[in-house]
């Protein structure tokens, strides 16, 4: 429960006491979508399509996710800068108008989402047999969204204020509950897709509960009080925390593109198994990519607060450790999914067609894992130093280009050769957008003490 100087502290220590929880945080965070699936993969009989209906909600929950990272992330990077300007006051101003704009946002998008639910599932790739699955998962899991988008987003001012074990412990809780709720849900009392729906819900309250109870103690540096909202610093926040937004909502929209490709030339005979197969693999993408955007989101305050105290040497070292941290998971990540993946997709699937389709969905998916470490430091980075525009282009360019060869690969092959998508967009887009951001550190860090926070 101590807290990290992100002033005086050493930076390998600080960006290790970081990054391990909030990684592991993120880890955690992803079992809510893995374990869902997992359970419903199993159920007797309707296993397979259910999967591929939930498939189908993965984006779209995905997306109401990404706005809790738009304000959580672009809110905790600007209170990180003015507590390390030494202006606290500004800092809770700052807390207080985050939550508050998580608030409105999550009641807006719930009403939209519930309103327009099944037009959504028939436009992003469910088929009339796993219709049914999808509409009653999304009314459900929208109906508690606010829990999940408010829980994300005020997580990270946690982690923002030096409490990372904290904000760990918030996901456990979760995910713990998630679990052992799926288990009674589904199987016991039957409820089957409904079942993980619920579990999901709850287990987001809890969390949700846990996040904000921890906020309005006597701890934090920082505490949730009440404040007027303010325009300005919702302009601030929202470009701050505008890069990680569409990171993670651009994300979303690969996947419905990739389940509507994956339908249109899989056909009635193979559609509905290529989605299942899709699902198990953006599964095990999530495994990879959350605990290292954990790395790369979940260090920011350290870069943010010697930006804002204009210490040029531990910005720099900052950088380097990061960068060195998420390299090293990524390799990792990148053997592992050479060799063992077929122990990760038996948890989902008994069908050996399936199985060993997503195995190789999975070799495929993971090529770039490597230049995807540097891509994600330089957009998570150049944000936390104040320069989100340029982290927006960079975002853009990878999921265009991604977006680009799933739309022109079932012209020339088989529809499963989408998933080498992935690893083209990142390692071609990862090194270009390495190199970019080499040349812009150094113009940011020789113009550093000129820049007003």
């Amino acid at each position: 429960m101590k807290t990290t100087d992100l002033g005086k502290d050493s930076i390998f220590s600080i960006v290790l006491k970081l990054a391990i929880p909030s990684m592991l945080a993120q880890f955690v965070n992803v079992l809510y979508t893995i374990i869902d699936r997992m359970f419903i993969g199993n159920i007797p009989q309707i296993g397979e399509i259910a999967l591929a209906g939930i498939g189908v909600c993965g984006p779209i929950a995905a997306f109401l996710a990404s706005f809790g990272n738009l304000i959580g992330i672009g809110g905790s990077v600007y209170m990180a800068m003015k507590m390390g300007a030494g202006d606290n006051k500004k800092a809770e101003e700052i807390l207080s108008n985050s939550f508050s704009f998580l608030i409105i946002m999550s009641f807006v998008l719930t009403t939209i989402f519930l309103v327009f639910r099944k037009q959504m599932v028939i436009w992003f790739g469910a088929s009339s047999e796993t219709f049914g699955y999808a509409s009653q998962y999304l009314a459900i899991y929208a109906s508690g969204s606010v829990f999940a988008i408010v829980a994300l987003g005020m997580n990270y001012f946690i982690t923002g204020q030096g409490f990372a074990t904290v904000a760990m412990i918030s996901v456990v809780i979760g995910a713990v509950a998630n679990i052992v709720l799926d288990y009674i849900f589904v199987f016991v009392l039957n409820l089957q897709v409904a079942g993980a729906a619920w579990a999901t819900v709850i287990s987001q309250f809890m969390s949700c509960a846990w996040t904000l109870a921890f906020l309005t103690g006597k701890r934090v540096h920082i505490s949730l009080k009440k404040h007027k909202l303010s325009g300005l610093i919702a302009k601030k926040i929202v470009s701050l925390g505008f890069p990680a937004f569409i990171m993670y909502a651009t994300d979303s929209v690969i996947l419905i593109v990739l389940n509507v490709v994956l339908q249109h030339y899989g056909g009635a005979e193979m559609g509905d198994m290529l989605i299942s197969a899709a699902t198990i693999v953006q599964s095990y993408g999530l495994i990879v990519l959350s605990p290292l955007g954990g790395i790369t989101a979940g260090t920011q305050a350290v870069l943010s607060y010697n930006y804002g105290a204009k210490n040029k040497e531990r910005v720099i070292k900052s950088f380097a450790y990061i960068s060195a941290m998420a390299v090293a998971f990524c390799t990792v990540m990148f053997v592992i999914s050479r060799f063992a993946p077929q122990y990760y997709v038996q948890f989902f699937t008994k069908d050996k067609q399936l199985a060993d389709m997503a195995v190789w969905g999975i070799k495929a998916y993971t090529l770039g894992l490597i230049p995807l470490a540097l891509h994600y430091e330089a957009t998570d980075g150049l944000t936390a130093l104040g320069k989100a525009h340029i982290s927006v282009c960079m975002s853009a360019f990878r999921k265009g280009t991604f977006v680009l060869l799933v739309c022109l690969i079932p012209l020339f092959m088989p529809p499963q050769y989408t998933f080498v998508a992935q690893s083209v967009g990142d390692g071609v887009c990862g090194i270009i957008n390495t190199v970019i951001c080499i040349f812009i550190l150094k113009h940011i860090l020789n113009t550093m003490e000129n820049e007003e926070i």
